[in-house]
């Protein structure tokens, strides 16, 4: 295993990482705008009100998009095992 394989193998798994909670991420921004921006409409400052909705809208996410990210990690996984078996 050269370097060039090892960068390119930790390339690979941050791009996984990347792509397969990409969703979940994007939903939890999405909702801490939505909620900062009615916290600034009403002038609410608590807090502790934007965990609940991002908990909730990350395990909706997650349960929606589970089959993809398993698929991602599959994926990836599948290329590692396969570069051990034929020597990179």
């Amino acid at each position: 295993m050269t370097e060039a394989d090892a960068i390119d193998i930790v390339q690979s798994a941050i791009w996984t990482i990347l792509v397969a909670a990409g969703p979940a991420v994007a939903a939890a921004m999405l909702v801490g705008v939505l909620i900062a921006l009615l916290q600034a409409l009403t002038q609410v400052q608590e807090m502790t009100l934007t965990f609940i909705p991002k908990i909730i809208a990350v395990l909706v996410v997650a349960a929606f998009t589970g089959p993809f990210m398993g698929g991602q990690i599959l994926a990836f996984t599948e290329t590692v095992y396969g570069r051990i078996t034929t020597g990179f």
